[in-house]
């Protein structure tokens, strides 16, 4: 199974996040590739099974700036890939209040208009509750790895 792997980050820490997926995604025997800056082109050569966004929140709420133009091409284009499995891992902090991860709800949209299956909620980590992301986002990885399996048979 294909899975592309796609990260947003401003610090840096969705990055690690998303390269710890892409080590415990393969390490399962599924086939990864992450990048950090995909474009719509390259992702659809590519042709995942399965998509994982890995993103922080940044500003009021918003994408980071680097992931943007990918979202952006993705509304706009809306490639057929509808019925392939997804998830989402969002980083913020919950002290911007009602701002918090709406990073992912925009990819829950976006998951949504493109037909994606979402296997489980989405992974939202609280910057003001941890500073062990990547040690954090391990369960959900491997339950998303799991299930990932499980729908490939």
């Amino acid at each position: 199974m294909r899975i592309a792997i796609v990260s947003g980050t401003v610090f840096g820490t969705a990055e690690e996040v998303a390269w710890r997926a892409s080590e415990l995604l393969a390490e399962a025997g599924l086939n990864v590739e992450y990048r950090q800056h995909w474009q719509l082109p390259e992702l659809q050569e590519y042709d995942p099974e399965a998509l994982l966004f890995v993103t922080s929140t940044t500003g009021m709420g918003e994408l980071p700036e680097k992931l943007q133009p990918l979202v952006n091409t993705l509304e706009e284009q809306l490639p057929d890939w509808a019925g392939r499995p997804a998830g989402i891992i969002g980083l913020g902090d919950a002290g911007y209040g009602d701002n918090f991860c709406l990073s992912v709800d925009a990819l829950e949209e976006l998951y949504e208009e493109l037909g994606l299956v979402m296997l489980q909620d989405s992974l939202r980590l609280d910057a003001s509750e941890t500073v062990t992301h990547v040690e954090d986002a391990v369960p959900w990885i491997n339950e998303f790895t799991a299930l990932l399996q499980a729908w490939h048979g």
